[in-house]
């Protein structure tokens, strides 16, 4: 069945046939947001490689770095 086909089938369609269909939309859209993309997993390449790379800080040194970046203690 073609776009169109399925396009013009739905006016024929009851109220919970259409509640259905646009459930499972919404539940294939879902599925799609939870499987990483390209750029997802390029960025976590790039982090696991900056952990070999780069210097680490503890937890206050991060500290310190936000407060300077926000202008306050956190």
């Amino acid at each position: 069945m073609s776009t169109t086909e399925i396009l013009d089938e739905l006016p024929k369609l009851t109220t919970d046939e259409l509640q259905r269909i646009r459930q499972r939309i919404l539940d294939l859209e879902d599925e799609r947001e939870l499987v990483p993309g390209d750029a997802f997993r390029a960025g976590i390449a790039e982090g696991l490689r900056s952990l070999e790379t780069e210097p680490m800080m503890d937890s206050a040194a991060v500290r310190r770095k936000i407060s300077g970046w926000a202008g306050r203690s956190v």
